[in-house]
């Protein structure tokens, strides 16, 4: 379980971190040719949500599109659980998603 992580914004020296994005899910398959990760979200999102991928060599940010479960379009998942949404970059295995 991912739990309730939160990512830390830079900050100045002197100053308190701000809190600004939620640790939701994790990607665990990304197709290539068709531009779609496989994200196995802990949290409720709905399509039209920004989100931001980070990993070792990934970092950009996206509005969700759309989304997949079982080849069938959603516009919000629930639970745990894993779905497809096409992304405009590259992604890999491991790769954490947050909201933004």
């Amino acid at each position: 379980m991912l739990g309730k992580l939160f990512r830390k914004s830079k900050k100045s020296v002197g100053e308190k971190p701000v809190l600004k994005e939620e640790l939701i899910g994790a990607v665990t398959h990304y197709y290539n040719k068709i531009g779609v990760a496989i994200v196995k979200f802990d949290r409720n999102i709905k399509v039209g949500a920004k989100v931001h991928f980070l990993g070792a060599t990934t970092d950009f940010e996206t509005d969700i599109k759309s989304m997949q479960y079982d080849h069938k379009e959603i516009e919000e998942t629930s639970g745990s659980r894993e779905v497809g949404i096409k992304v405009p970059k590259q992604v890999r295995e491991g790769d954490k998603v947050y909201r933004v």
